[in-house]
């Protein structure tokens, strides 16, 4: 599926022929911009076709899962970028309903972050956007810059950095529901204190991981694109692609702080889990001693001698209870005082 928009000298038109954007290209006030979703044979062979791009390059924009790069040709670059968003299919508890309490035996995790690959090819009065799946991000930038007096612009730069300034700020919102999603585990772990949380902390420390993966290299675009080694911007526009590489520090550097986090999250929970078991042994310990005492009272009085001094006195049961009890008592005492119990 493929949608082909032209901008001439601010006035758009949409075109239903593929094989007539050489001659738009040849317009020198003219933009197009093709998009092209889960492209099939034909349309990938018309970019060689009608673009002239290079094979190799066009191998890699419709491959998925490849690394985010830019790729320098002599009048066009390739960018690999990803849009990210919050699926929200994660959980505490179970499923519940809004503003139902939470209910379940636990906690369960799917995959929070949603990464879709975006491939464009830049050129100085080009753009093509391929991706096997729909990009909110594209279909609301098309949509801007087809307004009229649109704030996004009617170059080519100004078009690549409204879309590419959308996909950074959504990593924004992404970052926030992951906020969201910490605080609710040191919640599980610090007040209702699940087991279940320590596979939560794990798979989001794996979210994580997979968003720097994705975040991190394309700051190497952006320098990249700032270098201009092909000149595709406007006066001023380096200006704005410098703000959007600055966005992008800024999410790498919170994605290590919330890994930061979750790792100390991760020590707490397991510091938690030792001091239970510290505790339980020490009170099991200290009950075993004042048990020991009572049984030694009761076995130096349940040894079988003819001759036991008390053995025939009428108080000898009461008051061999009361000595037990008065032992567990004062050792019981004696642990309190010392703050072992």
């Amino acid at each position: 599926m493929y949608t082909l928009h032209i901008c001439q000298s601010g006035v758009f038109g949409t075109i239903n022929d593929l094989e007539a954007i050489s001659e738009q290209l040849k317009e020198p006030d003219t933009v197009v911009w093709l998009d092209l979703e889960a492209p099939d044979e034909r349309e990938v062979a018309l970019l060689c076709q009608e673009f002239g791009f290079h094979p190799l390059a066009i191998e890699d924009a419709v491959r998925d899962h490849e690394r985010p790069k830019v790729d320098v040709y002599a009048t066009y670059y390739l960018l690999i970028f990803y849009a990210a968003a919050y699926n929200g299919t994660a959980q505490v508890n179970g499923p519940a309903q809004p503003g139902a309490e939470p209910k379940g035996p636990g906690m369960r995790h799917d995959p929070q972050i949603d990464t879709r690959q975006l491939s464009l090819f830049v050129g100085k009065n080009f753009i093509v956007t391929i991706h096997r799946r729909p990009i909110k991000q594209v279909g609301d930038t098309i949509a801007r810059w087809q307004i009229p007096g649109s704030p996004v612009g009617y170059t080519v730069g100004a078009i690549l950095h409204s879309l590419l300034d959308t996909i950074v700020d959504d990593y924004f919102s992404l970052m926030d529901q992951i906020v969201d999603w910490i605080e609710e585990l040191e919640d599980v772990i610090f007040s209702r204190f699940r087991q279940s949380a320590i596979e939560e902390i794990f798979s989001l420390k794996k979210d994580l991981l997979l968003l720097r993966r994705v975040v991190a290299p394309e700051r190497d675009v952006l320098n990249v694109l700032l270098r201009q080694e092909t000149q595709i911007f406007q006066p001023g526009e380096l200006l704005y692609m410098q703000d959007v590489y600055d966005h992008l520090l800024r999410v790498t550097d919170s994605v290590d702080t919330y890994r930061d986090l979750l790792s100390s999250a991760l020590d707490s929970f397991l510091s938690l889990q030792s001091n239970q078991l510290n505790q339980l042994v020490k009170t099991l310990t200290l009950s075993s001693v004042i048990l020991m005492a009572c049984a030694l009272i009761s076995g130096t009085y349940g040894m079988n001698f003819q001759y036991m001094p008390e053995l025939s006195w009428p108080w000898g049961y009461p008051f061999a209870l009361g000595l037990m009890v008065t032992t567990g008592s004062g050792l019981a005492l004696f642990f309190r005082s010392r703050k072992w119990w």
